[in-house]
This record gives C-alpha cells, structure tokens and sequence, in this order.
C-alpha cells in the first residue's frame, strides 16, 4: 500500500497524528508506508538520512505486503527515546495492523513513540 491509497481522512488522521507528536515530543516525524525494497532497514536509514533534520526526526517505515516495521532515530531523539521504548510502540503496531487497523496502528505507534520521546519534566527545588 502506497501512501496515494489512503483516503484524503485517512491522510488527515495520519498528519493530525505526527502534528500532535512533534508538538509533544519536540522532535519531527516522518511516517513512509510501501514497498520498502530488498532490505527495509537499510531503506529505512536511507528516508532517514534524506530527512532535513535526520538528528532531531523520528521515521516510521511501514511495508504491509512484507508485514514489516522499521522505525529509525536521531542521535538527539536517541537521548531520550530507547530502543525498548520503539520495540514496545513497533509490539503495539503490529497488534493493531493483524486487527485490520492500519492508519489506527500507524496513529498509535506514532503516539507511543512520542510519549516516551518526550523530554521528562524536571521539577527544580531551591
């Protein structure tokens, strides 16, 4: 499936999605869904590089014909988003995608990872 089969609500509810992600996390997302070719991590790496701000961005890679999920960080997003924190977002995508839902589970993988991307609050005491 190539982003051109989405309907317009569905592209609506998948950019309202990133929107509120970078609005919670401060970093940029990116979410790339079709063929990923011969090797979708090294496809994946590669949208990543291309990304204007690769350090601070976060990409989704979704294949739903070879049932594949790659999601790449930021040496930035890194500091704050670990890699259990992806594979427990990729658990939870998967999930919603054997249900069916693929702009629900790209919208929920979206979130999971902006919430733990988040920078945590830190409470200053005098």
């Amino acid at each position: 499936m190539a982003a051109g089969d989405f309907s317009a609500s569905e592209r609506f509810e998948i950019d309202k999605a990133i929107r509120a992600a970078e609005e919670t996390s401060r970093y940029e997302f990116s979410v790339f869904v079709g063929d990923a070719e011969s090797s979708p991590r090294d496809f994946a790496v590669g949208l990543h590089s291309a990304l204007v701000a690769p350090s601070r961005s976060v990409l989704v890679l979704v294949d739903p014909v070879a049932r594949v999920i790659e999601v790449v960080t930021g040496s930035v997003v890194k500091r704050t988003l670990t890699d259990h924190e992806v594979q427990l977002a990729i658990l939870e995508m998967q999930t919603d995608f054997a249900a069916g839902e693929l702009v629900g589970g790209i919208k929920r993988g979206i979130n999971l990872l902006a919430q733990h991307a988040r920078a945590p609050h830190t409470l200053h005491a005098e």
